[in-house]
C-alpha cells in the first residue's frame, strides 16, 4: 500500500474507532446519568486542553507569548460565536422564554462550539499522522494508534456534551463522525503540501485548546453550581477528577512507550 493509502486508512479507521468507542460509552449511559457524567466531560476537556493540546501548541509555536495571545483571541472568538448562536435563537423565540427554559439554548450553543474545536483538533491530528507516515510506515502506525488512544476519552466527553445539549444519540454520533472527517482532510492536505500544513499547526492547536477551555469553564461548570448539596458536589469533583485522570493516564502510558 502507498504512503497516501496508509494515511487515508489510518485517518478513517482512527476516526471510526475513537468515535465508535465514545458512542458505545455514551449509548450505555442512562438519561439520568448524563448530568453527572457532564462532570467527567469537563475533566476530559480540561485535561485534554492543559495536558495535551496546550503543551503541543506552545512547543510548536516557539513563542509562548504569541501562542497564549492566540488562545486568548480564540476564547473571545468562541464567546462571539456563542453570542451569534444565541442571537439566532432569540429571533426564533422570545428571549424571555429562554430564561425559563433551563438554559437549553446555552446548552445547544456549547454543543456547536465543542464541534468547532474538535474539528480543528482532528484536522491537526490528520497532519501529524501524514507527517509520521511520510517519515516511515512504522512511525506512522505508532502515531496513529497514539492519536486514537488519546482521542477516545475526549470523544466520550464530546458525545456526552452533545447529549446534554439536547441532541439525540444518533445525531450526536453523526456529528462526531462528521467532525472526524477533518482528520482525513488534514492528512490528505499534509501529504500534498506538508510544509504549508505544518505552519497551520500552532494556530489550530491554540484554537482547539481555546474551545475546550471556553466550553468547560463558561458553559458547563456554571451548570454544576445549580446543585449545591454535598453528595452532588462530591460526585462532580470525583467525575471531574476521573476525566482529567483518564487523559493523564493515556498521556503517561504513551510517554512510557516513547510515543
Amino acid at each position: 500500500m502507498s504512503v497516501l493509502g496508509w494515511i487515508v486508512v489510518s485517518s478513517i479507521g482512527g476516526g471510526v474507532l475513537s468515535v465508535g468507542a465514545a458512542a458505545f460509552a455514551g449509548w450505555q449511559a442512562r438519561p439520568h446519568w448524563v448530568p453527572v457524567l457532564i462532570s467527567y466531560a469537563i475533566g476530559a476537556l480540561l485535561g485534554a486542553a492543559f495536558l495535551d493540546v496546550l503543551p503541543h501548541a506552545l512547543e510548536n509555536h516557539g513563542d509562548p507569548a504569541r501562542a497564549t495571545a492566540t488562545i486568548l483571541a480564540g476564547i473571545l472568538l468562541f464567546f462571539l460565536l456563542e453570542k451569534l448562536v444565541l442571537w439566532r435563537h432569540c429571533h426564533e423565540e422570545r428571549c424571555e422564554g429562554h430564561e425559563h427554559s433551563g438554559g437549553h439554548d446555552n446548552h445547544r450553543s456549547s454543543g456547536v462550539l465543542i464541534m468547532v474545536g474538535d474539528t480543528f483538533h482532528n484536522f491537526v491530528d490528520g497532519i501529524l499522522i501524514a507527517a509520521s507516515f511520510m517519515e516511515s510506515i512504522p512511525l506512522g502506525a505508532v502515531t496513529a494508534l497514539a492519536i486514537i488512544a488519546h482521542e477516545i476519552p475526549q470523544e466520550i466527553g464530546d458525545f456526552l456534551i452533545l447529549l446534554h445539549s439536547g441532541y439525540t444519540r444518533a445525531r450526536a454520533f453523526a456529528l462526531n463522525m462528521l467532525s472526524s472527517v477533518a482528520t482525513l482532510v488534514g492528512g490528505v492536505i499534509a501529504y500534498f503540501a506538508l510544509e504549508r500544513a505544518r505552519g497551520m499547526i500552532p494556530v489550530l492547536l491554540a484554537l482547539a485548546a481555546a474551545s475546550m477551555i471556553y466550553v468547560a469553564v463558561a458553559d458547563l461548570i456554571p451548570g454544576l453550581h445549580r446543585r449545591t448539596e454535598l453528595r452532588a458536589t462530591l460526585e462532580q469533583v470525583l467525575f471531574i477528577g476521573l476525566g482529567v485522570g483518564s487523559i493523564y493516564f493515556v498521556q503517561s502510558a504513551l510517554s512510557g512507550l516513547g510515543v
